[in-house]
């Protein structure tokens, strides 16, 4: 299996996995491309296959992820995706494998990873992970775990910043999106999310987090892409316009 290494000299040329072929995502993946250069000033490595397709892995220090998540020397995985006739062929085990590798040679205890309660869009597998010799150390509402993979039985045990544990309120009727540059899906979508809001008269609000402290003190765990409504999270998935406009039809807003 041939893994390329997505650097700053060859980050230009070279794709990201993201969006593969969709010109409405072009100007988020570009986006994502130059924060990924400046996170990889912070340490953050991004391996791909090296083929056309979805199969990558993202990671970091955690003391430089940006989420709310205490994990001091562990490595902060940001990313696992292995897609279509990829699956079941041994490349998430081998991504996995680099990550490990790296984190043990900088002398790290351990690596950290969000996944869900139960199988959802935008989350990896909790069960997949625990096959990997991955436990659940902590939980943060409503479904989000923090699995972590600990090879030092003396380091100190990861957890979700108590700010965000309880995924709270915020300020502002209507919609609330809270999101970084992270994901291509995420900023993509968000004109046609603000047009179908603008129609059905609901306020619309973006909060784009901009630096790592943002980041660390957002009101949920899951930084990528938090939906709330009239202050409360509803969810973390990054919705189609049509999916938009049923969860709008659920809140009672109707066009």
């Amino acid at each position: 299996m041939q893994y390329m290494r997505i650097t700053k000299d060859n980050i230009g040329s070279e794709h990201i996995c993201c969006a593969l072929g969709a010109k409405q995502y072009e100007s988020a993946v570009q986006d994502k491309k130059s924060w990924l250069c400046d996170r990889m000033d912070d340490g953050l490595t991004f391996f791909r296959l090296n083929e056309r397709a979805k199969v990558f892995i993202e990671y970091l220090p955690a003391d430089k992820a940006w989420v709310p998540v205490e994990a001091s020397n562990y490595m902060y995985i940001n990313c696992l995706w292995v897609s279509g006739r990829y699956k079941d062929s041994g490349h998430g085990k081998q991504l996995l494998g680099k990550c490990k590798e790296d984190a043990m040679a900088l002398g790290m205890d351990g690596i950290v990873h969000i996944v869900g309660k139960k199988k959802m869009p935008y989350l990896s597998d909790k069960k997949y992970f625990e096959h990997q010799g991955f436990q659940i150390v902590d939980q943060a509402s409503p479904y989000f775990e923090l699995a972590v993979l600990q090879w030092n039985d003396q380091a100190v045990t990861p957890a979700f910043k108590s700010t965000a544990k309880a995924a709270a309120a915020v300020p502002g009727q209507g919609v609330h999106i809270y999101y970084t540059a992270q994901c291509p899906f995420a900023a993509g979508v968000l004109d046609d999310l603000r047009k179908i809001a603008d129609d059905r008269g609901v306020a619309y609000q973006l909060h784009r987090l901009k630096t790592r402290e943002e980041a660390r003190q957002a009101p949920s765990v899951w930084t990528t892409f938090s939906l709330f409504y009239n202050g409360s999270f509803v969810t973390h998935e990054i919705l189609s316009p049509a999916k938009f406009e049923k969860l709008l039809e659920r809140l009672g807003n109707t066009p």
